[in-house]
């Protein structure tokens, strides 16, 4: 009689029998949780099961103990050794139950075809099982990296980009055609990749020109203010109507990326604030030297372009007040003038970057600066200032984006450069609360995580809380790398999402080791529990080492240098 026998066959469920375990278990193999089994039919077809959990049955009357396996199928091996998903197809009974051995787990993944695996860690319950994936089913449909800190989420996202940017197609010098650009909020990347094209805020140029009209409404315009609406209607006639003057074209609109001035634009809404007009003849305005007539708003705006101007005081009967001179704008205005002279935000308002052209900016974003190409850009956000976190993130993914889009459209057989994007703690800048600071960011990621994949552009999302994470954007990820997570509220969300119906191995995500995963997705030829090859060189570290600080000596601190760089 079998040592092991299938005693219930449930629709995601296989429940085994096992009188003698260590008579069960494969000699120089680990055997445990996670751990895979082989249950035959008469036809040598087999279903491929993970073990889930054992349970202990008391000792019988000849104090023999029985185990009771429970395993959740993954997958069906017919007789001529092909594996697919699902256990649906076996005949009933079983015949056989055995543990899968090594070989032939690996023979499983190694159905991937040669040219597309990729591969980046190995399976937990044996390490000399290599875990491939299909590297053009992970890298063309949207990724998830979650897992709670210290679960090696860095690690991983090193790994896989390092992997990626090695791999070649045949022998020759330098550079493959990977391109990765790594949102790096914790300024964590540069050592793992020493050859990035590195850019921090004191070397990357945006230009406020380049922002659309979410964007540029979000950074000026006070969202919970009274007048917010008033002011952002003024704002697009005026900013149109510069953009119009400085490009020589009336057909150019509020979101034409086109250079303008904001200067100027300040200029044209303080005139307009402190604006006085002739209470008889109300087209004449009442400029200080000179009054001066307008036919037409535009005309106007032409004029208050070039200065401050100052206007004569009210008077009755005489002289009234314009439009807009009620007091409203002052705050507006206080905004608009401390952004432009905001020494941190010197990268989207300062002199090079407004004498940036759109090319160059592109140029520095994808890691084409002639002779230090790279594949491997890391935009180090830790200095921005986090009122304009959003709008930064939104601004070079909404670029990005158009750059795949326009790239596919002149070179429409095949997208010559495709794009990855990693999102490191995506739930700081396309949270799931709704608020208008986010707008901006929300809009030009969930645009990405819609559509990008039809012109190169993919995502990684990288959070430890993946609950607070827009599910607009993570629900549209097929291929997820889950690590630990400690949040049950997270757990759940991810669960939920989570492509395949594992049920209980994902009860495993609170217990996993540092560096262990469970990747599930469209990538992978069954979901499995892995442990993540070692990165190098590796990320560094956030982990602070207080107690090795505190014992150390008493050590001074230069305020002076500290309270520079808070200005």
């Amino acid at each position: 009689m079998s040592n092991a026998e299938v005693i219930s066959v449930l629709p995601n469920k296989i429940r085994i029998k096992v009188k003698k375990l260590e008579d069960f278990k494969l000699a120089e193999e680990k055997f445990s949780v996670g751990s895979y089994v082989r249950v035959s039919d008469s036809e040598d077809c087999a279903i491929i099961a993970m073990i889930e959990n054992f349970m202990i049955e008391q000792e019988n009357e000849e104090g023999e103990r029985n185990y009771i396996l429970e395993a959740i199928p993954i997958g069906f091996l017919d007789s001529d050794g092909n594996f697919s998903r699902g256990g649906n197809n076996i005949a009933i009974p079983p015949t056989e139950v055995k543990p899968a051995h090594a070989e032939e787990i690996q023979k499983i993944y190694s159905q991937i075809d040669e040219k597309k695996r990729f591969s980046f860690s190995k399976l937990s319950q044996n390490k000399h099982i290599d875990v491939p994936l299909d590297g053009d089913k992970f890298f063309n449909k949207h990724i998830a990296i979650v897992g709670s800190t210290g679960s090696g989420k860095s690690h991983t996202v090193a790994k896989v980009i390092q992997e990626a940017t090695e791999m070649k197609e045949s022998k020759y010098e330098g550079l493959n055609n990977s391109h990765i650009i790594i949102f790096d909020i914790h300024s964590e990347y540069k050592e793992a990749f020493p050859k990035a094209n590195y850019l921090d805020i004191s070397n990357i140029y945006l230009p406020y020109w380049l922002m659309n009209g979410e964007e540029l409404e979000e950074l000026l315009v006070e969202s919970g203010e009274f007048q917010a609406y008033n002011q952002v209607s003024l704002l697009r006639r005026v900013i149109t109507r510069n953009k119009q003057n400085k490009n020589d074209s009336s057909n150019i609109v509020f979101d034409t990326p086109v250079k303008f001035s904001i200067t100027e634009v300040l200029n044209c809404i303080t005139n307009l604030s402190k604006e006085t007009r002739n209470y008889k003849k109300t087209s004449e305005m009442m400029i200080k030297g000179g009054s001066k007539e307008f036919d037409t708003d535009e005309e106007k705006y032409d004029y208050y372009f070039n200065q401050e101007h100052n206007f004569e005081e009210i008077k009755s009967q005489s002289v009234s007040k314009g439009t807009y001179n009620d007091g409203t704008l002052e705050k507006f205005i206080s905004r608009i003038r401390n952004k432009i002279t905001d020494k941190r935000l010197d990268f989207m308002f300062g002199e090079v970057a407004n004498n940036m052209s759109f090319e160059k900016v592109l140029i520095e974003l994808l890691g084409y600066k002639e002779k230090n190409e790279s594949n491997v850009t890391v935009i180090d956000l830790s200095g921005v200032p986090f009122e304009v976190l959003s709008i930064t993130v939104s601004l070079i993914s909404r670029l990005l984006f158009e750059y795949g889009y326009y790239l596919k459209k002149f070179e429409a057989s095949r997208c010559l450069t495709p794009l990855l994007l990693v999102y490191e703690e995506a739930h700081k800048y396309v949270p799931k609360i709704q608020e208008a600071k986010y707008n901006s960011a929300k809009i030009s990621i969930e645009r990405i995580a819609k559509e990008g994949r039809k012109y190169g552009v993919t995502l990684v999302i990288v959070s430890q809380r993946p609950s607070e994470i827009s599910e607009t954007i993570f629900s549209q990820c097929n291929n997820f790398i889950s690590m630990r997570l400690t949040n049950p509220q997270d757990q759940n969300y991810v669960k939920r999402l989570l492509p395949d119906s594992l049920g209980p191995i994902t009860d495993s995500l609170p217990t996993l080791g540092s560096g262990e995963a469970i990747i599930i997705g469209d990538a992978i030829i069954m979901p499995s529990l892995v442990k993540i090859n070692k990165c190098s060189p590796q990320p560094s570290s956030n982990d602070i080492q207080y107690l090795q600080e505190w014992k150390r000596e008493w050590q001074g601190v230069d305020f002076g240098k500290i309270v520079n760089g808070m200005h």
